[in-house]
């Protein structure tokens, strides 16, 4: 239930930085099946957390929506179960 929830986002790309519009969020690092555990990030009162698995830099952009992202391909869907 939390996947409908809690937005997702991988890194594929490689890109140096991903800005997110969500300071609560689970990495996947790469999509399904050449991703990582899934792991909740909260940012706190910080603007940017890197992922301990895959050393994303995720920086929060205000003016995007929880479950966008610049690059805009680095938000991830869960697949209904």
């Amino acid at each position: 239930m939390a996947d409908a929830v809690i937005p997702h986002f991988q890194n594929d790309g490689g890109h140096d930085v991903v800005e997110i519009g969500a300071k609560e969020f689970q990495c996947v690092g790469a999509r399904p099946p050449f991703d990582h555990p899934h792991v909740f990030l909260d940012m706190g009162d910080e603007t940017e957390i890197v992922c301990p698995y895959c050393s994303t830099l995720y920086r929060y952009n205000s003016s995007l929506g929880a479950r966008e992202s610049n690059p805009s391909d680095c938000i991830w869907s869960p697949a209904a179960a």
